[in-house]
């Protein structure tokens, strides 16, 4: 437990800060309120209305995230790999490739079906 005890710590004060930033900024706030403030922004555009069940969005947004994604967790791979890469060895190097290899395809694969195109 006492290897653990300053990533507590850490934590806890991270917490503590947050807090007290969000109630101090509350209370000593400046409350000037009115009805341009409360409105959405969007841009400069007027918001509209939007249909009781939501808006509906076009898939690319999705395609977009997931793409995102999937890019993301490679990145989150890539960084443990390379600081071991000495240790793992030519195994290591075969399974990255082969795990980059599928990104790449589905990668691929999405630029061939149009996916990043904004039509």
């Amino acid at each position: 437990m006492n290897a653990y005890t300053p990533i507590l710590v850490l934590g806890a004060l991270g917490a503590a800060f947050a807090i007290f930033s969000v109630v101090m900024a509350t209370l000593i706030g400046p409350k000037r309120y009115n009805r341009a403030k409360l409105e959405a922004y969007e841009c400069g555009i007027e918001p509209t209305p939007t249909p009781a069940g939501g808006g509906r969005f076009p898939i690319k947004y999705y395609l977009t995230a997931m793409l995102f994604i999937v890019f993301d967790i490679e990145i989150v791979f890539l960084y443990p790999w390379a600081v071991s890469f000495d240790a793992l060895g030519l195994f290591g190097l075969v399974e990255m490739l082969l795990f980059v290899l599928t990104v790449f395809v589905a990668y691929a694969y999405v630029w061939r079906r149009g996916g990043l195109e904004w039509d």
